[in-house]
């Protein structure tokens, strides 16, 4: 592996360039490729099968691409496929994903003691959060709830939302009453945080990936002597199974300066 080299970053639409800008904001020298699956999105209501698939199908692009460290940028893919993906780079590039930062986060957080999740359907039926965070924290009580409508339409139009109540309906669900803190366990979530933040009235703590996978990234490439030294500005690459103006719109939102956004068929 080559420090120069680029870090892959895959999720099935939007929600990943939070994990993109996050990554960029920590490490300025390093290159991203970028793959957003829109073509089927989102993920969250495929089957296992289904994400596991698309995902090592994804893998094996970035991988062609060189990359030295691949991010999941997905819950959905990181709950059901990070295990066959593990499998598949072995030693070709190091292998990152948007659960573990969250758990090690609130492992380290004696004040948290009833965390909310909220995901996809994926996410959720695979009772990630509870079984990683009970591993380690018995002490913790973990309520979960599936928010399937939530990704589509912030990939459409998060004024929906607001204008629907959908995210207000959600977080009114006797499962999340009296959480201290909660897991936005979707990287689409963020660009909603304001929202769920006003609803709680701050008082619920927001959890996120995005606030830690970037030094978690960091510290990784650092201990396998794969930090990018050289102060030269990269150009970025996204890519996406199917093109159309709202990502290109959106992709501008974290990346403000011109990116050069292609379709990739790599499905075929």
């Amino acid at each position: 592996m080559n420090a120069e080299a680029p870090i892959g970053i895959f999720d099935s639409g939007i929600g990943g360039l939070t994990v993109a800008h996050a990554i960029n904001k920590v490490l300025p020298n390093e290159k991203i490729i970028y793959f957003g699956d829109t073509q089927h999105l989102p993920y969250g209501n495929k089957s296992i099968e289904k994400i596991q698939k698309y995902s090592i199908t994804i893998i094996d692009f970035l991988l062609k691409k060189q990359c030295k460290a691949i991010i999941i940028a997905c819950n959905s893919a990181s709950a059901v496929a990070y295990q066959k993906i593990i499998k598949k780079v072995e030693n070709q590039a190091l292998i990152f994903n948007v659960i573990h930062p969250v758990i090690n986060y609130i492992n380290s957080q004696t004040h948290i003691q009833h965390v909310g999740v909220i995901g996809t359907n994926a996410t959720i039926s695979s009772d990630i959060y509870r079984t990683h965070i009970n591993t380690l924290r018995k002490d913790i009580t973990v309520s979960s709830l599936a928010t399937p409508l939530l990704a589509s339409l912030i990939e459409e139009d998060n004024k929906i939302l607001y204008q629907k109540g959908i995210v207000e309906s959600y977080l009114e669900n006797h499962k999340l009453k009296n959480i201290d803190s909660l897991i936005l366990g979707c990287t689409h979530y963020p660009l909603i945080e304001k929202q769920i933040n006003h609803f709680y009235d701050k008082k619920v703590e927001i959890i996120s990936a995005i606030k830690y996978i970037g030094h978690s990234v960091k510290k990784m490439l650092k201990q396998n002597n794969l930090l990018n030294q050289k102060n030269t500005k990269h150009k970025h690459y996204f890519y996406v199974s199917d093109y159309t103006e709202n990502f290109q719109k959106k992709t501008k939102l974290f990346f403000p300066k011109s990116i050069i956004l292609e379709q990739e068929n790599i499905f075929s």
